[in-house]
């Protein structure tokens, strides 16, 4: 069984039943359920939200398979919704729980296709969890820094086709604290400068800028 690719040993034996079953024969269980246990867990635990869009893209292909039907994937945005309409609440109660949050959208909006394209509900979303991200008050904080500049490797090329001006006004915002926000982090300077380059390079990494910022990492 793949339990070991996604992860459900953190969760009680009830409840990997109840995953286990959907993984495989969804319209068994409660997929609004589901998609409440998957949710929440993504906002408690920082690992399973990165890789908690591959598990919701599988229960959501066996689901299509099965039936035909969209019950979990509307469960799914639905609760995503919810939480990002709280996500101001959020973030004030946990930056953790907030981190959480914006890796697994990004997650989900990284796995969930429809005919080979991302979801578009999910762009702007997504876009605005990145430009919290890179305000003022969140680049002072390593966390959410460190989130930024990780969402954007993983699916800033493909954010870009999705809407190519927003990405824009996010690099402006990026480049303007750079260069003129007092109080910025010597590693947050680094990380926003390694991807002000990385995307100028057409979201790749330069042999040179692999070099200049990962060596102080490997020696």
């Amino acid at each position: 069984m793949e339990s070991d690719e996604y992860k459900i040993q953190a969760f009680d034996a009830e409840t990997q039943n109840l995953l286990k079953t959907a993984l495989k024969e969804p319209s068994n269980v409660d997929l609004e359920k589901v998609a409440s246990v998957i949710v929440e867990q993504s906002l408690r635990d920082a690992t399973f939200s990165k890789e908690a869009g591959k598990m919701c893209y599988t229960i959501i292909q066996a689901e299509s398979k099965e039936s035909g039907r969209n019950v979990f994937r509307s469960a799914l945005l639905n609760r995503l919704q919810t939480e990002y309409r709280n996500r101001e609440e959020m973030r004030a109660r946990s930056v953790q729980e907030w981190v959480c949050y914006v890796s697994f959208i990004c997650n989900i909006f990284d796995y969930l296709r429809i005919n080979n394209m991302p979801m578009l509900a999910l762009v702007n979303p997504v876009y605005d969890c990145l430009f919290q991200l890179a305000q003022p008050d969140s680049l002072q904080r390593e966390e959410e820094v460190d989130c930024l500049v990780l969402q954007l490797h993983k699916i800033g090329e493909q954010l870009e086709k999705m809407n190519a001006q927003k990405m824009d006004e996010l690099f402006s915002l990026l480049r303007d604290s750079f260069l003129l926000q007092g109080g910025l982090g010597s590693l947050a300077q680094l990380l926003l400068l390694e991807m002000i380059e990385y995307r100028a390079a057409g979201w790749k990494m330069t042999d040179a800028a692999q070099k200049y910022y990962y060596s102080e990492v490997s020696d």
